[in-house]
């Protein structure tokens, strides 16, 4: 299982869209998705440690992944690499 943190922010329409891509990959793949809002503590400092610019930021595993519009294609290759990582 990989774990995915989505840093969001209230009203934000990219934050929508990753949620979006989460939900129809989350098909695919067996993911843990946990969400956190830039506006508590807990999410702000994940921002800083990780130098997300805005939001969402996206990180696998506890590493980041990306920031703003997430690209659904460039997940879905990086959960390929690492699901074929953990079993090979």
């Amino acid at each position: 299982m990989v774990r995915i943190t989505v840093l969001s922010a209230p009203g934000c329409g990219l934050c929508e869209h990753a949620k979006a891509v989460l939900s129809r990959i989350g098909v695919d793949f067996e993911l843990e998705i946990e969400e956190l809002s830039t506006e508590n503590e807990a999410g702000r400092q994940l921002m800083a440690k990780h130098r997300v610019a805005f939001p969402p930021g996206v990180l696998i595993d506890g590493s980041p992944f990306s920031y703003g519009r997430l690209s659904e294609r460039k997940l879905r290759q990086e959960l390929t690499r690492l699901r074929r990582g953990k079993v090979g």
